[in-house]
């Protein structure tokens, strides 16, 4: 291209880079149109092996059948823009262990500054991959438990007690856990259940916990499950877990809250758009995502964002 425009290969660079003022603008031109007939295109790895740094984060999301990821990104983009970071996002399924791998390696592919693992629950090929490659990454919304893994999350454990807790406030004592998994945030939430019982005096009857995949249709299928249980108040996995009931308990019938109490986890838009609307422990999804940034970019930042109960129509108090 320098041959061609007849200038240096300082000068294509310093065009191509948009460095003003040491060209001509008929220069800047005659570059330009050589590059469009070249269809010349950046070799970004290139250039950030002669920057000697990246400014990529990749983003690898699960398909999870919940609707927070959307505030995540938000506050990824946001922190993202802030730092002169772009941002890549890869799709791995949902718990899909070969996309996942696929997901990882084609981030591990590219020069990035960091990964951020979005809902992911990894394996070993994962971790191995990961610890590997020697690319900081950072676990966005789960909690593995290993200081020397860095993540960003709510602290799944405090916030199913403070939901449990919540219902055994307004006087209920047989209390049900819908639509949740065996996996890490999964059973961070059973044992936060668990405790806030025992703590109280309660007995947590296993048949309480009805395992799911945190999505709408997890919550309309486990209704009936709950109904021959007597249980007055069910705490969701997720806010389609607890739309699931909720609809689920319309069609039967079964008036929320005077019947049922509702409580569920997120505290999305769609909280506010039920009838009733539903009591929720709300999540900074936001603040996870501003936050995964910094951790991915080393800033020293807190791993847990802080819940907190939000009260709108779907509990009722026993008296």
């Amino acid at each position: 291209m320098a041959a061609q425009a007849n200038v240096s290969i300082a000068t294509v660079s310093r065009v191509l880079s948009n460095k003003h003022g040491t060209y001509s603008e008929q220069t800047k031109i005659k570059i330009l149109k050589i590059a469009k007939e070249l269809d010349y295109r950046k070799n970004t790895v290139a250039m950030d092996l002669v920057k000697q740094r990246a400014d990529e984060i990749a983003v690898i999301i699960n398909a999870t059948p919940t609707n927070f990821s959307n505030m995540i990104l938000s506050g990824i983009q946001q922190r993202a823009n802030e730092l002169g970071q772009r941002v890549i996002i890869l799709y791995a399924g949902n718990r899909n262990t070969d996309m996942q791998h696929q997901a990882i390696t084609t981030a591990l592919e590219r020069s990035v500054s960091g990964i951020l693992l979005l809902a992911i629950e990894p394996d070993e090929v994962d971790l191995d991959l990961l610890r590997e490659s020697r690319a900081p990454f950072c676990f966005v919304s789960l909690y593995l438990g290993y200081k020397q893994i860095l993540s960003i999350s709510s602290d799944n454990k405090k916030l199913a007690y403070q939901a449990t807790e919540y219902l055994i406030r307004h006087g209920h004592t047989q209390i049900g856990f819908a639509g949740i998994d065996d996996y890490h945030t999964g059973s961070q939430r059973v044992l936060g259940y668990q405790n806030a019982m025992r703590d109280h005096g309660l007995t947590s009857n296993p048949a309480w916990i009805k395992k799911g995949d945190y999505s709408y249709e997890s919550g309309r299928r486990l209704l009936s499950e709950f109904l021959p249980l007597d249980v007055t108040a069910i705490i969701a996995a997720s806010d389609m877990v607890a739309v699931g009931l909720l609809n689920a308990a319309q069609k039967k019938k079964i008036s929320v809250p005077d019947q049922l109490s509702i409580v569920g986890i997120d505290g999305t838009f769609i909280c506010e758009v039920t009838t009733p609307p539903l009591t929720s422990v709300t999540q900074d999804f936001h603040e996870i995502g501003v936050r995964s940034v910094d951790k991915v970019l080393g800033k020293d930042v807190k791993t847990f964002v802080p819940t907190k109960i939000v009260e709108r129509g779907s509990v009722r108090e026993i008296n």
